[in-house]
């Protein structure tokens, strides 16, 4: 799927962020400690490569969006999006950030419903993500934004994801 960037949003300009955009994702990221907390790690140049460069199994990059949302030329929010994954109908969002002055006033939920109307235009029946267990603000986030337990966990060796999925009928 070719992603219309001006059709993820009718509140913000949305670009396919680059290397080059990547300081000003680290300045937004490092005014989200307490996500980094959870992580029990903290937020570098090279954990925002990272970010950046990582897939999941069996993907591609060209199907990999890192997505940025701007305001007046101002990066509000972070997005890593995978097109078809973990199977061909639906879509996982790898990493959702706010700039903290925006969190808390509806903004991300505007992003997210007007994404989710999106991809279910695309024909995609479903979308999934992952959050770190014991993020109540994450998880508070995502069960708002219509997302439910999928009834599946990851673990890594500093924490254990729970992975969420909304239907998009």
């Amino acid at each position: 799927m070719n992603l219309e960037f001006n059709q993820l949003s009718a509140c913000y300009e949305v670009r396919n962020i680059k290397e080059e955009n990547l300081t000003e994702v680290l300045k937004l990221c490092q005014g989200n400690p307490a996500y980094y907390e959870k992580m029990h790690s903290s937020v570098t140049m090279d954990s925002i490569k990272h970010d950046f460069t990582a897939l999941p199994p069996n993907k591609e990059y060209e199907d990999k969006h890192f997505l940025g949302y701007y305001k007046q030329e101002k990066l509000i929010a972070v997005m890593d999006l995978i097109e078809a994954y973990p199977n061909e109908s639906t879509a996982w969002i790898g990493w959702f950030m706010m700039d903290k002055k925006y969190q808390g006033k509806g903004k991300g939920t505007k992003i997210i419903t007007e994404l989710m109307e999106y991809l279910k235009k695309t024909g995609y029946l479903s979308v999934e993500l992952g959050y770190i267990k014991g993020n109540l603000q994450s998880e508070k986030f995502w069960i708002k934004n219509k997302f439910t337990a999928a009834g599946r966990k990851a673990k890594t060796a500093d924490y254990t994801i729970i992975v969420m999925k909304r239907e998009l009928t």
